[in-house]
């Protein structure tokens, strides 16, 4: 797709709204005319001109050099300023948080990871957050205002109205944390959060710029699974902001999930449950950490050994079992694979969820399903939490005009 999925409207109400879909339509083709700009936002040569002197007045936008010759006068070309703010993104995993500094057109400056505190109470996580966020914001040498803000990408499920993380997995105790709350505290910053897949979803738009436009179902595969939803250029968040947790449909199967539930799609697909059926399947000693099973089932994978490559066959037949269905309803026709769990065998993965969705969706031959590796890599949902701050700040939202 490539023609973006906004218009601009011309209603004097919505100049919040037109002036995001035009910065919007500048970062997602890197360098644009004028001219082009005005026909593919739909705008009066007038407001858009309006918009574009406003834009880079604030410094958002700058010309960039001419367009090559069509035989009249050339035409300047407008470009985002990347490094006109920056933001900060902290992805909490049950194992360890990864900070990152982003820039305005997605790219990562600065980057951090460390393990989760010993006791990882949800003070002393929400401690070592700020510390991590801070210390990227002092490495950067950035003026403080030219940081929006804070986010956080975390484990579901969320209350986002009071900015809770109810009962994720594998961090005991934690039960109704305010935890963008704790954090904004001590950060001194605006702090933003969503769940980990739709933060990831996000950050792969943004970054992704003309690659990402219009709808796709992003994968999310780290300690767990879950999915984010892009339709029409829009991130679906569902009535109560937990969209996406694929990981616990029912796959089929009999296995206990951490949830208390059989049968979920995480209880086969999850880092811990692959590295078990992967130790039962070699029928040796394997490193007790599952980090470490999990990176040593990957090497094998690639180097061909015969039970690591069924193992994750098993695995990734039962994703694409569940996508088919996803990409059906949602009438979706791109599925994108991302996540730390994938570094090091994502083409292995990708072929045979490929080959299951294939088989599996309904009428393919009205929608043929693309799969395909995220642009981001194993930081996708760090990098993502950054990117909802300049999603809150920039991205155009039916609520603009909607006036909700």
């Amino acid at each position: 797709m490539t023609n973006p999925s906004w218009q601009g409207t011309n209603l004097p109400r919505v100049g919040g709204f037109n002036r995001a879909v035009v910065l919007d339509t500048i970062r997602r083709h890197g360098e644009i005319s004028r001219v082009e700009l005005a026909q593919r936002t739909g705008l009066t040569a007038q407001t858009m001109s309006n918009i574009v002197r406003a834009l880079m007045d604030d410094g958002l936008v700058t010309e960039n050099g001419h367009a090559p010759s069509t035989g009249g006068k050339r035409r300047v070309l407008l470009k985002v300023v990347p490094d006109a703010y920056s933001a900060v993104g902290l992805h909490l995993d049950p194992e360890r948080i990864t900070g990152v500094l982003v820039d305005l057109a997605g790219g990562v400056r600065l980057r951090t990871t460390r393990r989760l505190p010993a006791d990882a109470t949800p003070a002393s996580v929400a401690a070592a957050l700020t510390r991590i966020g801070q210390q990227l914001v002092r490495r950067s040498g950035l003026e403080p205002d030219r940081v929006l803000g804070a986010g956080l990408a975390v484990p579901g499920p969320l209350d986002p109205a009071h900015r809770k993380v109810l009962d994720p997995p594998n961090l005991d105790g934690w039960t109704e944390v305010p935890l963008a709350d704790l954090v904004e505290e001590r950060f001194g910053l605006p702090v933003v959060m969503d769940n980990d897949a739709t933060a990831a979803a996000i950050g792969e738009r943004w970054a992704g710029c003309a690659q990402r436009s219009g709808s796709f179902v992003y994968v999310y595969l780290g300690t767990g699974v879950g999915i984010g939803v892009v339709l029409g250029d829009q991130v679906h968040r569902g009535v109560s902001n937990n969209a996406g947790e694929i990981g616990h449909v029912h796959s089929g199967g009999s296995r206990e999930c951490h949830c208390g539930k059989r049968g979920c799609l995480e209880a086969y697909c999850s880092m811990r449950s692959i590295v078990a059926d992967w130790r039962t399947a070699i029928g040796r000693p394997a490193p007790t950490s599952v980090a470490a099973a999990y990176d040593q089932l990957c090497r094998d994978a690639v180097a061909g050994e015969v039970a690591a490559r069924k193992v994750l066959r098993q695995t990734a037949t039962r994703l694409g079992q569940a996508l088919a269905s996803v990409v059906s309803v949602l009438d979706v026709d791109r599925v994108v694979l991302g996540g730390p769990a994938l570094r090091q065998v994502s083409d292995l993965v990708r072929n045979r969820v490929s080959k299951v969705i294939t088989a599996q969706v309904w009428a393919p031959q009205v929608r043929p399903v693309r799969v395909e590796n995220a642009l981001i890599g194993e930081d996708a949902a760090a990098v993502g939490a950054a990117s909802l701050v300049f999603d809150h700040a920039y991205s155009p939202r039916l609520n603009t005009l909607l006036g909700s």
